[in-house]
């Protein structure tokens, strides 16, 4: 099974495809996805769509694991990546993926057990996790791992209960 997740956001987009291997998944491609701030909101929209759908026809994935939008304190801010997260989605259903959805509540217990974990525990249990190569990985690309890895233990465990 190969999973392309996605951080959604407006200014940044973590996006990594990982594969489940027998012994251990593996991430074979991760990235921070940006926008610029000078463009017009639709042009950055559409920079999202594009980046999106290259990676779609580049890795094959069986399904795209993304999060949930959760409330802001910002309305704007919610807006624009809510508005993010439909171009994605657009392009999932473009490319023929599933698409699968997952709360940060949900990332956090899968990844380290804890459901407030903060952003380095998530960080050092992707590290141990995952067959990564080693970069310099933004808190986005991380994110975008974690959700990739709780999209395959939780359809892991579909499967195993069906």
């Amino acid at each position: 099974m190969r999973v392309l997740a996605i951080d959604p956001g407006y200014d940044r987009l973590g996006v990594a495809v990982v594969e489940k291997r027998e012994r251990k998944e593996v991430a074979l491609f991760s990235a921070c996805i940006t926008t610029d701030k000078k463009e017009s909101h639709s042009a950055r929209l559409a920079r999202i769509g594009t980046a999106v759908r290259e990676v779609i026809t580049e890795w094959k994935p069986s399904c795209l694991a993304i999060e949930s939008l959760f409330l802001f304190s910002n309305q704007k801010t919610a807006m624009k990546v809510a508005e993010a997260r439909g171009v994605i989605l657009v392009e999932a259903a473009r490319g023929e993926i599933a698409v699968h959805e997952y709360t940060p509540l949900q990332i956090k217990i899968a990844v380290t057990g804890y459901g407030r974990s903060d952003k380095q525990h998530i960080t050092e249990m992707v590290q141990k996790l995952l067959t990564l190569e080693t970069k310099k990985r933004l808190d986005d690309e991380y994110d975008a791992l974690a959700i990739a890895l709780t999209c395959l233990a939780t359809e892991k465990q579909k499967r195993e209960i069906e």
